[in-house]
């Protein structure tokens, strides 16, 4: 099975790699880079990413790899949105690190059942190790508890706190688009051994998943730029779907 589907993202890093780099890394290339500079660097992000490399497996699609896509990115959205408002340098630092934290830990039990839920809870166990304060952890936890699209979420009791929430949010959904077809799809579907069969019989059923996601992006920036991570991925889909009937016909 894994062999099938090795050959298949084969066909899908292809047609990934014709896919120019969302705008987003461009027209905030600086933000992007500032938040990769504090995640290698702050000691919380350094000690906390590799606590989070010893629990989580890419074997599910959702992995380390997962987790640091989403902590940088998110950076970058709290860079973003607060410069927008005039928020100080020391004040954003502090929120990136905040925001970066909850994305490392955001899946730590993605295989489990309620795992935003369950995460949340178990990040406040982790976090007492750290010397964050308990409003900074309670806006870590309540990010975590609600990443999950098509979910009910809590209200946070602060703006601060929102935009926590918002930036992880974005951050993690952003990934539903080209990353999706260059790795998620085919680790869960090799973790779950699912036959190419009925692979293709939920594919449709995924993309229009995918595509309601367009219209779920909570922070300004990602209401600018999620939907064209979107619309991408849609597209890379569309055209492997063709792919895999036309190259892969003998095994439908």
């Amino acid at each position: 099975m894994k062999l099938i589907y090795s050959r298949i993202r084969k066909k899908a890093l292809q047609i990934v790699s014709r896919y120019p780099s969302p705008d987003f890394y461009q027209d905030h290339f600086l933000s992007n880079e500032l938040s990769l500079q504090y995640f290698e660097t702050n000691p919380f992000t350094v000690q906390l990413r590799a606590f989070v490399a010893s629990k989580l497996k890419d074997d599910f699609g959702h992995g380390l790899d997962h987790a640091v896509k989403v902590a940088v990115d998110a950076g970058a959205l709290m860079i973003i949105e607060n410069k927008l408002v005039g928020s100080s340098n020391d004040f954003i630092n502090r929120r990136v690190i905040i925001v970066q934290c909850a994305a490392l830990l955001h899946d730590i039990k993605r295989k489990q059942e309620n795992h935003a839920v369950k995460g949340a809870a178990y990040a406040r166990k982790v976090l007492k190790k750290y010397p964050f304060d308990p409003d900074e952890i309670e806006d870590i936890c309540l990010a975590i508890r609600n990443h999950e699209a098509f979910k009910s979420t809590e209200k946070s009791n602060s703006l601060d706190g929102l935009l926590v929430s918002d930036c992880l949010y974005d951050a993690d959904k952003f990934r539903w688009g080209p990353d999706n077809f260059r790795d998620t799809v085919w680790t869960m579907a090799s973790f779950f051994e699912i036959p190419v069969v009925k692979f293709m019989e939920l594919y449709p059923n995924g993309m229009e998943n995918i595509a309601k996601i367009k219209h779920t992006f909570r922070t300004g920036t990602g209401k600018k730029f999620g939907p064209q991570f979107i619309d991408t991925g849609l597209a890379i889909g569309e055209e492997l779907f063709d792919v895999i009937h036309r190259e892969f016909a003998d095994l439908l």
